[in-house]
């Protein structure tokens, strides 16, 4: 059964785009452990070069576009939330705590009850 909401690469050319990224993303940490180690700088250089070569294949395919816009809509969505203010969030916070507190009295309560009912009064048994 299809699904229509997968999403495939489906031209020849982006196939090509990202299988140069991963070719360019895997040649970026062999070139990093394939240089000696006193040429520091240029395994760094090598590795960040190859690796931004990789990212730019990739946000020039049909996938990398689709992120792009994905995160564009995700800050655009962000920027729609309302943070509440300082005291709007010191005050719930507040009453979670209390509401905590509250519950823990209420078990530990009912928690003492039931003990006291149980070993006290049914089985007879003094702590």
């Amino acid at each position: 059964m299809a699904h229509p909401n997968v999403e495939t690469v489906s031209t020849t050319a982006d196939k090509a785009k990202l299988g140069m990224a991963s070719a360019a993303f895997v040649a970026a940490f062999a070139a990093y452990y394939l240089v000696p180690g006193h040429l520091a700088w240029v395994r760094v250089v090598a590795l960040l070069l190859l690796l931004a070569l990789a990212s730019g294949l990739f946000l020039i395919a049909e996938p990398g576009k689709a992120l792009i816009a994905y995160t564009r809509e995700s800050v655009r969505e962000v920027r729609k939330v309302v943070w509440p203010e300082r005291k709007d969030s010191i005050q719930m916070t507040a009453i979670v705590f209390g509401f905590v507190l509250l519950m823990a009295i209420f078990l530990w309560l009912t928690d003492k009850s039931l003990e006291w009912l149980l070993y006290d009064l049914i089985l007879g048994w003094k702590h």
